[in-house]
């Protein structure tokens, strides 16, 4: 069967030997006397090595499972047991959607990839058209968010004057949540049959996707105060106990470089303060790596035009069903599971391209 070889083959993916060379280098260095007084060295080496060991240990459960299947297969296609056939399909199933999620972590390997991020959407020109697909798109990250087992926090949201949210931004929690996320930055283009034209004509509508991770509070990024431009204003959205209804919500902008953070969640000014400079402190955080990496294609947060030729993916409901990612040029003729948070598939493709063209 392909999926044996495929497994078997896998390994490669996981670099498992350079993995276990590692490991070995890790314990040099903490073995080391002069090293013993860092304490942050001490505890980023400690992580490394657990997350390496956790690596390991996985990957070996993994070869155990495959190893006690092939058993099992073997003994059912002796006896010829259809029924238990049937069943053992659907446990190779699971294990095969393992090696796919394995196969996607061992691609996430820059430098905080395995952060939680903040993700932001803003609605582009057109009105209650760009409105209502910026929350299409808000609805999608949710859903996927939920089928990878993660939780998210709404930091802030401007309602659209009819439908939708003119711009959302919110925190993913979950390990490697910004490596997973991080190539969904970019404009999303929708061409549909419009639900809001009386005339039921073909629209096109753009969004902008940015995604940046959060980071720890104890890195040093210096933020000058006449720098920041600080607007209060009343939080707007569904209502309920977790959004304000005072003049609570802070919006941050920088002058230097234009970014602007906000938050509207938090019960006080001051609590929404604090949480917009963390974000804030975030995103300049990523644009310095960005620059000093000088990585070939910028991620950078400055928001890009919502116009033709500028998206990095498009999602057609008319005149035929079909998402298209115009950088790793995967298709999907099922665009309503993708819009209800099916993603993965884009998401490695996009992974699997990154990695291909750093080794090319």
């Amino acid at each position: 069967m392909s999926w044996k070889r495929n497994f078997k083959n896998s390994g490669g993916f996981f670099d498992l030997e350079q993995k276990k060379e590692k490991l070995i280098e890790i314990e040099k260095e903490t073995e080391k006397p002069e090293n013993w007084k860092d304490f942050k060295k001490i505890q980023k080496l400690n992580q490394e090595r657990s997350s390496i060991e956790k690596n390991l240990e996985e990957w070996k459960n993994l070869e155990q499972s495959l190893e006690d299947k092939l058993i099992l297969l073997q003994i059912l296609e002796e006896e010829k047991d259809e029924k238990s056939l049937q069943s053992f399909k659907k446990e190779i199933q699971k294990l095969r959607e393992e090696i796919e999620k394995k196969e996607t972590q061992s691609f996430l390997n820059q430098k905080n990839d395995t952060n939680d991020c903040y993700l932001s959407i803003h609605a582009g020109a057109g009105g209650t058209e760009a409105t209502d697909w910026a929350n299409i798109l808000y609805r999608m990250y949710l859903r996927w968010a939920e089928k990878q087992n993660f939780k998210t926090e709404l930091l802030s949201l401007r309602e659209g004057e009819e439908v939708g949210v003119k711009s959302v931004s919110c925190l993913v929690k979950g390990m490697y949540s910004y490596g997973l996320l991080r190539g969904e930055s970019g404009v999303h283009r929708l061409v549909r049959i419009s639900p809001f034209d009386s005339n039921a004509r073909r629209h096109t509508s753009f969004a902008s996707v940015f995604v940046w991770p959060e980071i720890s509070q104890n890195i040093d990024i210096e933020i000058k105060k006449e720098d920041l431009k600080i607007d209060t204003y009343r939080s707007s959205g569904a209502g309920g106990q977790h959004v304000n209804t005072t003049d609570s919500a802070v919006r941050i902008t920088h002058i230097p470089t234009g970014l602007v953070t906000q938050c509207q969640n938090q019960r006080s000014q001051h609590a929404n303060k604090d949480k917009a400079l963390k974000m804030l402190k975030s995103a300049l955080y990523k644009k310095e790596l960005e620059k000093q990496e000088q990585e070939k294609e910028k991620r950078e947060i400055s928001k890009k035009a919502n116009e033709w030729g500028s998206q990095i993916r498009s999602y057609i409901l008319h005149p035929y069903q079909m998402v298209k990612d115009h950088r790793s040029l995967l298709e999907s003729a099922q665009p309503k599971d993708v819009l209800d948070g099916h993603l993965q598939a884009f998401i490695t493709a996009f992974l699997k391209q990154m990695i291909k063209g750093e080794r090319e």
